[in-house]
């Protein structure tokens, strides 16, 4: 069973989901890496938990450059020598912007870090995993409940997490060889800095400006921390955590 000692890899760490998490996987014994573009968040992270601080590293680097990502990943080994667990978090997003006011740099930069990211984190830990020993390890993408049923306006944010859902099948079959499994949790109106319009009011898919409630951060770290705690032989393909009371199941 996965747990305390094992190597873990949090992007999008410096806040959030990516920062709860990163805590809670400290907290519960990982090794963790964290990674983010804000170098001081992430060490300020790391000392929040309340850890030995040799069990975190911090890794200031851009998801979405190719030679930074090969750098993390040298960087892991050369600290830690192997890793168990990645949640792939980055995110980015634009919000209440139709398909016809977006512009192609905001399209590109929301995909970027969405899906260039995460495909590039999956890879690096992908090789990572299979060519260790004991060979193996899980990947854990970030989707969305857009990865379902979008919000109005929210083209490059929808169309990156139905991606993501994407690369979670095909790494999930890629991986069996190499004993890699590969999962995914799809969040709703967690809140973060990224949520906090939420609250106050945002486009329903009547029309209408309503908020809408959030739940605390720590149920989604709760929930990744399970899912990395499974044995080598179970897998969570798909979780959703969502706010009780949010407006998704009968969205529309």
């Amino acid at each position: 069973m996965a747990g305390a000692g094992d190597v873990a890899l949090i992007t999008g760490a410096s806040a959030g989901i990516g920062k709860a998490t990163a805590i809670a996987f400290l907290k519960a014994g990982y090794r963790t890496v964290l990674v983010g573009r804000r170098g001081e968040l992430l060490e300020a992270a790391i000392a929040e938990s309340g850890v030995d601080a040799g069990n975190g590293l911090a890794v200031a680097c851009d998801v979405t450059d190719p030679v930074a990502v090969d750098d993390l990943f040298g960087a892991i080994a050369d600290t830690f020598g192997r890793l168990d667990v990645v949640f792939n978090n980055a995110g980015a997003a634009v919000l209440s912007t139709p398909v016809g006011d977006l512009s192609f740099e905001d399209w590109r930069r929301v995909v970027g870090v969405n899906l260039d990211g995460s495909f590039l984190i999956a890879r690096g830990a992908f090789n990572m995993m299979r060519a260790q020993d004991p060979q193996g390890g899980r990947i854990i993408n970030n989707g969305s409940i857009s990865a379902y049923v979008p919000r109005p306006g929210s083209v490059a944010y929808t169309a990156s997490k139905h991606a993501v859902t994407g690369l979670t099948r095909s790494i999930s079959l890629d991986g069996r060889p190499f004993n890699i499994a590969c999962g995914q949790i799809d969040i709703g109106n967690a809140a973060s800095e990224m949520t906090e319009t939420i609250q106050k009011g945002v486009p329903q898919a009547d029309g209408s400006i309503k908020p809408e409630p959030v739940m605390h951060v720590s149920n989604v770290a709760n929930a990744v921390l399970h899912m990395a705690s499974l044995p080598p032989e179970a897998n969570v393909q798909f979780m959703t955590v969502m706010a009780t009371n949010m407006p998704y199941i009968g969205r529309g």
